[in-house]
């Protein structure tokens, strides 16, 4: 783990000045105390006086937080929530229609074009005809991406063209950072995994998956624009990057591989029907269980602060604000090591099944 460390948080330290690091963690809490906003239920009830409370429900907010969206929300401004809209794009009913999410009022409205109503119902959006609708629309978490993909288009090229500039090819500026991470994904993950001869061309993939996780899981710890979007906590997002590792692994499987996944030799004939339907099975049940672990162990963090921050509002009592808040700055440093850990070992997953599908029989023999 130390390695680890050295390389993912020394150059992020240096890099940072003193004071900024004073400030960050102050400018943390007080935009996260603001960012949560209480969710209603859906009965109210009276407060003595005759007037109506309305009661607060953290199931409602946690799902609210960690869910996707139409609209990218900012900050509420008088009662009233401010948010940047995005596109919406569905077809239905033999239509495609494409308008902004603002057009729904945050669902208090609902949309008309052509011959289709839309409503946005809880994050989803229906016709009130019954008509299927096709959602390809522009959400939060995708256009989370897309600002993480710019980031990472721009960190590599920047460090590309510093070693370009640079006569003895001595990192600086940006390069600086990425350096000891590059080396590390390449020195501790691709060599050790697929072998020193075949670990080049899957290096692109791999430093892509760690950067790619690893950013968005920081930006989601961020509750204020451009960040706050739960990307590895969507299981469509990691099933996609799981799905990308096995069709890796089973394209560059040797003959070897597919000889004791399909019919292992040297196995009595009657038990080999029974090890392959649990060989191929197990073709499966990897990339299932880096989509299970990537997406649990993001939300479940997601879930804990925001279920210590929904003490204070469901008590309304400053001494378990006195708790609460310490224990949500705590889980919020410790997600910083889970959102490096979790994209560390996604990539050191893939490299493993990759290596092992590409091994030939003589290089188990020499390793032996």
């Amino acid at each position: 783990m130390r390695p680890l460390f050295e390389a993912l948080f020394v150059p992020l330290i240096v890099a940072v000045h003193r004071n900024i690091v004073r400030i960050v963690p102050v400018l943390f809490i007080v935009a996260s105390l603001l960012q949560i906003q209480p969710a209603r239920a859906s009965q109210d009830h009276h407060d003595g006086h005759g007037e109506t409370e309305e009661q607060f429900v953290p199931t409602e907010m946690i799902m609210h937080h960690i869910a996707d969206a139409h609209d990218w929300h900012l900050w509420d401004w008088q009662g009233h929530p401010v948010s940047i809209p995005l596109p919406v794009i569905v077809y239905s009913n033999g239509q495609l229609d494409v308008f902004l999410s603002s057009a729904f009022h945050h669902g208090e409205h609902s949309v008309t074009i052509g011959n289709n109503e839309y409503t946005l119902n809880h994050g989803h959006i229906e016709e009130v005809s019954g008509h299927p609708v096709y959602d390809f629309s522009i959400t939060r978490n995708v256009a989370s991406m897309l600002v993480v993909s710019l980031l990472m288009f721009l960190i590599f090229v920047g460090s590309a063209r510093a070693y370009q500039k640079s006569e003895r090819r001595i990192p600086a500026g940006i390069a600086k950072f990425t350096e000891p991470l590059i080396l590390y994904v390449k020195d501790e993950i691709a060599i050790p995994s697929i072998g020193e001869a075949k670990y080049k061309r899957f290096m692109p993939y791999l430093l892509t998956v760690f950067f790619f996780i690893w950013i968005n899981n920081l930006l989601g710890l961020i509750p204020f624009f451009p960040g706050g979007s739960n990307v590895t906590g969507n299981i469509a997002v990691t099933m996609t990057l799981a799905a990308f590792t096995m069709i890796l692994t089973n394209i560059n499987g040797s003959k070897y591989y597919w000889q004791h996944t399909l019919w292992m030799p040297g196995i009595p004939v009657p038990v080999r029907p029974i090890l392959t339907i649990i060989e191929v099975a197990g073709i499966f049940i990897k990339p299932v269980a880096l989509m299970i672990r990537l997406f649990a162990n993001i939300t479940a963090g997601h879930i804990i602060i925001l279920s210590l921050i929904s003490l204070i509002f469901i008590f309304q009592t400053s001494t378990i604000a006195l708790v609460s808040v310490p224990f949500a700055v705590f889980m919020n440093i410790l997600e910083l090591l889970v959102a490096a850990l979790q994209a560390f070992i996604f990539t050191l997953l893939s490299a493993l099944f990759i290596g092992i599908a590409m091994e030939d029989h003589h290089e188990e023999h020499e390793t032996a």
